[in-house]
């Protein structure tokens, strides 16, 4: 056995099987599990990030603090407070991960604290309700004092559940760690599920797999969204050496880079400095403000449909990161076009008359079909309305009216020809991460329709740890899109205060208005598809859920499968993002029973089809 290098603070656990340190097992190894694939994340063949991208602090009744981190691997922590605590961090954890991209840094040293680290660090174990509402421990907090006494500083956000502690850069040598405070909502529970009440060691566990295959967490799941975009694609990289040798920073093609860009005047949401001279209390309508959201639409059943048997929800896997699959964004600012000649090719936000385009008539493929207009959801709008005159779209929506066969004729645009495919290295990463988790959850990418419906079925009890990456992975997806265009927080702001995402490269309404579009219009194809083959219409969408009304259990019911083929560009069961699932199959009974006691006839069932469970309605009871 070698001897370890440093003796006097690493503890390495029999049950991950290290050799690293003749000391004794990690205490309470039955709570360190086994590593599952891919868990060790970060560390390869960089000593640097040698014990992981992170280390979760307990400290036990004597006070002594133990680093739990990924793999079983414990460490002694010596430090005696917080400023000595992030100078052990950087001078002896050997906690990171390597960069994403070659032009990309380093991830920072996360470190998680428990209940017990948070007392032993002199902080608070909660925030008090003016201290969440601020997101932060006030500036004259003894902890606060004591960082910036030993020359440490705190990010913007201040200390917080995701607080950065940092000295500026010497060079390329960063000095920086990152927080985590569970006990301070830092793992939010729609998203984490129960994490932060999980021991040490299975935290560490749970957040290293998260690393390994998404990145080390930098804040919420959706600010980790956003960071992994920045880490794939960073705005700068190193040139060729000039005539003297030497490198400089300079753009890097391909990226958003350093300055952020304003955008077109109907992509600005309301608030923004763009919109400061518009009357007060004024209501944008379609022609002034680009609202490319996500299904909320329902009608009432036909007579046929209530004479089924049950509702069926299916639901697509990671819609949006399918939308945003080898979709081409803009990277630059826009330019503003008068009567231009439609470009699909071309991002951008485009005034558009769309009302002319009949459902009832439209091109599937190659060939037109008749169809039940009136059992359709419009694809232009999130309501699924028929739009009435001229709105802003982007490229996507435009897009998919000429595939229905319809000529388009814009009035104006706002076209970005800087343009590329921003979001490919991201949808890819987070597929993967999510494929590999499902497989390891026991639902592989390669069964048949049958057994994938079979495999689903209670996949989340296998391994409730795995279960919670899943949840944070999906969330990191949704969350990231939805900070493409960040919105100002808290009660008190009003127009014209400081919008700080604005100074954010990353703020980009238009991106997310062109991922949303995408998935609403790739929704709306398989609806189609499936309504051309097979007569069977949604009587309800939300988001990334149809319900149909059959007479069947589940969706091998009405999916029409041939030989164990799919319906060519129709809804296809299976685990990859843009595949579908059983949401939840509810009785016709059930839903004509609640629009009834509701008195809401067009009530979304897809809401509550997942367990039938009504917690609020659409008319706000």
């Amino acid at each position: 056995m070698p001897d370890c290098d440093r003796p006097q603070t690493c503890r390495a656990s029999r049950s991950a099987g290290s050799s690293a340190c003749p000391r004794p097992a990690a205490r309470n190894p039955e709570t360190a599990k086994p590593a599952p694939r891919n868990a060790q994340a970060g560390a390869g063949d960089d000593s640097r990030f040698a014990h992981g991208p992170l280390a979760v602090l307990d400290a036990d009744a004597d006070g002594r603090v133990s680093a739990y981190c990924v793999g079983g691997l414990v460490l002694d922590v010596p430090a005696d407070s917080l400023p000595s605590l992030v100078e052990w961090t950087l001078a002896e954890a050997r906690l990171g991960q390597p960069r994403l991209s070659g032009a990309g840094r380093d991830a920072d040293p996360l470190v998680v604290l428990t209940r017990s680290a948070l007392e032993r660090f002199g902080l608070p174990t909660e925030l008090t309700d003016e201290e969440r509402l601020a997101g932060r421990l006030p500036e004259g907090h003894p902890a606060v004092g004591r960082l910036g006494r030993a020359d440490w500083k705190l990010t913007r956000r201040g200390f917080g559940p995701w607080a950065r502690i940092y000295r500026p850069a010497q060079g390329s040598t960063r000095s920086c760690v990152q927080l985590c405070i569970p006990s301070w909502d830092a793992l939010d529970s729609r998203h984490w599920g129960d994490a932060a009440d999980l021991p040490p060691a299975e935290l560490a566990q749970l957040l290293g797999i998260y690393a390994s295959r998404v990145m080390t967490p930098r804040g919420s799941t959706a600010v980790t969204g956003l960071e992994l975009m920045t880490a794939l694609h960073p705005p700068t990289r190193a040139s060729a050496p000039d005539a003297a040798g030497v490198r400089h920073r300079e753009h890097n093609p391909g990226s958003l880079g350093t300055d952020p860009v304003d955008p077109a005047p109907c992509e600005a949401p309301d608030g923004h400095p763009l919109l400061a001279d518009l009357p007060r209390f004024h209501q944008r309508t379609a022609a002034e403000t680009l609202r490319e959201e996500a299904y909320d639409w329902a009608r009432p059943l036909t007579d046929a449909e209530c004479l089924r048997r049950n509702l069926v929800g299916i639901d697509v896997n990671m819609a949006f990161a399918a939308g945003a699959n080898g979709l081409v964004v803009g990277l630059g600012a826009p330019t503003r076009v008068l009567r231009p000649a439609f470009d699909p090719k071309l991002p951008g936000s485009w005034l558009v008359d769309l009302s002319h385009v009949d459902l009832s008539r439209v091109k599937s493929g190659k060939e037109w079909v008749d169809l039940d207009g009136t059992l359709l959801p419009s694809p232009f709008t999130p309501t699924g309305e028929r739009p009435e005159g001229p709105a802003w779209y982007a490229t996507p929506t435009v897009a998919y009216a000429v595939e229905l066969g319809y000529e388009v004729s814009p009035v104006e645009a706002y076209v970005r020809y800087d343009n590329g495919r921003y979001l490919d290295g991201w949808y890819g990463r987070l597929r993967d991460a999510y494929v590999a988790t499902m497989a390891d959850l026991g639902v592989p990418a390669d069964a048949s329709p049958a057994e994938f419906l079979t495999a689903m079925d209670g996949h989340r009890l296998r391994d409730p740890q795995l279960a919670i990456a899943v949840s944070a992975i999906k969330a990191t997806v949704k969350g990231g899109i939805g900070k493409l265009r960040e919105r100002p927080r808290g009660e008190g702001w009003k127009p014209g205060k400081p919008w700080r995402a604005l100074a954010r490269p990353t703020w980009r309404p238009d991106i997310r208005a062109a991922v949303i579009s995408r998935t609403r219009t790739n929704m709306h194809r398989k609806i189609v598809k499936h309504a051309a083959f097979t007569g069977q219409y949604p009587v309800a969408v939300l988001s990334d859920c149809a319900v149909y009304a059959v007479d069947g259990e589940g969706p091998l019911d009405f999916l029409p499968y041939r030989e164990g083929k799919p319906l060519p560009g129709g809804w296809r069961l299976g685990v990859s993002p843009g595949m579908v699932k059983h949401e939840g199959t509810q009785s016709v009974l059930w839903g004509e029973g609640i629009r009834e006691q509701y008195d809401a006839p067009e009530l979304n069932l897809a809401r509550y089809i997942k367990d039938g469970t009504v917690t609020g309605t659409d008319n706000g009871e």
